[in-house]
């Protein structure tokens, strides 16, 4: 689920799907999990469609069809029937490559989970393969690709709570996720801080931060970078679920990492830090031994300072246990290593594009909705496994 992003795609194909450089399945040929020829209302996406025009980011209606191989005649007079061509379609750091699809999609409603809707001639990626990316994504932009862009609820809006990570392996716990009127209503109580609208990236959403507070220290100013943009539409902190880790502009992040080393009194891990690249990894004292992934109690995290991200409209959102430092394995001798898991900007972003990322580590046990109609993003930290369990998402 991707609010950093427009494409819906699946994997796809009559054969193997070929995932390189995947987290879960590294260099494996997997079967697709959709196969248009199995479904007799699959057809692909003509290249006449605005949707085709998107996905290749043209600012010319008649480039895909050209591609395509239609005739002057049949561009001019717009008649040309031919599939649009297949496209790559680019990530930070993957890439994907498909062809544009359309089929019935059937979704779930929430207030009877027996009901569902039919959305006909939903159009998404019919994807062979990827370099570097999930299997299958969701993308939750403003886009007109986008899955609720297409199901009709830009107009309204959605929400998630990502269960904790110690979750991700467990395939009986799923992160709630609705879409529509019930994701807003009701929810005055939430913290809202306005939603800003970038020149340059019409499409993402960015809020903004005015300050970081690290336990009880004063708080920490911001660049103004992170709360309004520049003539050229650069600025701004983007709230992206598709990106792991809170990046933040590198003299904040180094300023940041200063506060933090001057109130905790553990003993740095930098043969973990040099390993995985984080900035601040310690040796805290945990309570067990035990190689349980339930070892690693609230009490570890109570040793550690707290930090809490302010954002415009006086929205104060104070990080839950577990987003900020992570253990990076079991413990030993009375010790745990946890790792602060944000990073900074790289050098080629600070010059263009976002001031900073809000990622989805940082969005644990928080409900966020996207209040889309009155433009606001609202925070409330919560029990997301517990939301889940409330709402039928486990399995027994």
């Amino acid at each position: 689920m991707d609010t950093g992003s427009d494409l819906t795609w699946v994997p796809c194909g009559n054969l193997s799907f070929d995932c390189m450089d995947c987290d879960d399945h590294r260099n494996n040929k997997l079967m697709a999990s959709f196969s248009p020829s199995y479904s007799s209302s699959s057809f692909r996406d003509s290249c006449a469609s605005p949707f085709c025009i998107d996905v290749h980011s043209s600012d010319n209606s008649y480039d895909p069809c050209t591609v395509a191989g239609c005739s002057l005649s049949t561009l001019v007079k717009a008649n040309c029937s031919r599939p649009c061509p297949s496209f790559a379609y680019t990530y930070g750091d993957g890439v994907v490559v498909g062809s544009l699809t359309r089929d019935i999609l059937r979704v779930h409603g929430s207030s009877s989970p027996g009901v569902t809707r039919e959305i006909p001639k939903f159009c998404f990626g019919c994807v062979g393969s990827t370099y570097r990316e999930p299997i299958g994504i969701a993308g939750f932009g403003k886009g007109p690709l986008s899955l609720p862009s297409q199901l009709g609820y830009l107009q309204k809006g959605f929400s998630h709570c990502f269960v904790a990570f110690k979750f991700a392996n467990n395939p009986n716990i799923s992160s709630p996720l609705v879409v529509g009127d019930l994701a807003i209503s009701s929810k005055d109580h939430l913290q809202f801080t306005p939603m800003l609208k970038s020149p340059m990236y019409p499409n993402y959403y960015y809020i903004g931060l005015e300050g970081l507070t690290v336990g009880n220290s004063s708080a920490t100013k911001v660049p103004l970078s992170l709360r309004e943009f520049d003539s050229l539409g650069n600025g701004g902190m983007l709230i992206d679920s598709g990106t792991t880790y809170t990046h933040l502009p590198q003299s904040l992040y180094s300023q940041l990492l200063s506060v933090i080393q001057s109130v905790i009194p553990y003993p740095r891990a930098k043969d973990v830090e040099a390993r995985t690249g984080f900035g601040l990894c310690y040796k805290i004292p945990c309570t067990s031994n035990n190689n349980s992934s339930t070892i690693f109690t609230d009490h570890d995290d109570l040793l550690l300072p707290t930090i809490t991200f302010h954002f415009l409209n006086n929205v104060s959102l104070l990080l839950p246990q577990g987003n900020h430092f992570y253990a990076m394995g079991a413990p030993s001798n009375s010790t745990v290593v946890k790792c602060l898991l944000l990073q900074s900007m790289d050098d080629d972003e600070n010059e263009y594009g976002p001031a900073g990322v809000f990622g989805s580590f940082q969005q644990q046990n928080v409900e966020v909705v996207y209040d889309l109609e009155k433009e606001r993003i609202g925070f409330q930290p919560m029990d997301c496994a517990s939301a889940a369990a409330s709402q039928g998402l486990h399995k027994t």
